[in-house]
């Protein structure tokens, strides 16, 4: 081989290490969008976490699996029994995220999936404790506390794995039919009842009113009595409408004329 073979063979070798190196180079860097985190990894033992941005990794040995650590929203549908026994199903939607500097724990501890192995299973177990402390009327009537109730418990049960709960919000409450019709029958009646109270008030007042009324003018006519300012003519109607069609001999002291037997 002369010099020149020998000088392009060594050409060749060099660009094919420099190629190499060069795609050493890139495999060792990555990226993690904003949003997400990077679980690093060598041979599948957790090493680090990795933040969103460039990176820089061992090629070929290490990998990095990116976690999604902004708000997630999960909807489950849910059911359990009240305090009363009564059936009670509901749709649940839950807003949560993990949190990023545990990123590593939740991946050895539970996986990629964290989502649905921890969220629906605790939102079903939380469900049915809640519930079970109120009657079907108080879910209805206590709602809000019944959700913030549910919500504590939740945040209180997936703060164990690092994922924070943002909101917990009951979508609505379904009952069995035979439930439903008797809160209907229920409101019915207490509504005919207030009906009825409504117009018992008012025949009340009116009663009242016209007795009212009534005293007004009975005090008014003792009032001119007493006063003397009653006019002849009433004075004389009040005397003929109690006199008794007998005439006496003398009426302060002045006589009435007999005139029983004048005929014409």
């Amino acid at each position: 081989m002369d010099n020149n073979s020998k000088r392009n063979v060594g050409l060749g070798c060099g660009a094919l290490v420099l190629v190499v190196i060069f795609v050493l180079f890139l495999m060792s860097i990555f990226t993690v969008p904003a949003g997400r985190v990077g679980v690093v990894t060598r041979f599948g033992a957790v090493l680090r976490v990795a933040n969103p941005g460039l990176g820089f990794k061992v090629p070929i040995i290490d990998s990095v699996k990116k976690m999604d650590v902004r708000t997630l929203k999960d909807q489950v549908d849910a059911s359990a029994a009240s305090k009363d026994l009564q059936v009670v199903t509901s749709t649940i939607a839950v807003n949560y995220h993990l949190d990023g500097k545990y990123a590593t724990n939740v991946y050895q501890s539970v996986g990629m999936n964290y989502q649905d192995v921890l969220i629906a299973p605790a939102v079903q177990n939380i469900f049915k404790a809640t519930t079970a402390q109120y009657t079907a009327e108080e879910l209805i009537t206590k709602r809000e506390q019944v959700r913030l109730k549910a919500e504590a418990s939740l945040a209180e049960q997936l703060a164990v794995y690092h994922v924070i709960v943002e909101n917990f919000n009951i979508i609505n409450f379904d009952f069995s039919p035979e439930f439903n019709a008797a809160i209907e029958a229920k409101v019915t009646a207490q509504q005919q009842v207030e009906t009825a109270k409504q117009v018992l008030a008012k025949t009340q007042i009116e009663a009242q009113t016209a007795l009212a009324q009534a005293q007004g003018q009975a005090d008014a006519q003792a009032a001119l009595q007493n006063t003397g300012a009653l006019s002849p003519e009433y004075l004389q109607y009040l005397a003929l409408t109690k006199w008794n069609g007998v005439l006496p001999v003398v009426t302060s002291g002045t006589p009435f004329i007999d005139v029983s037997g004048y005929t014409k």
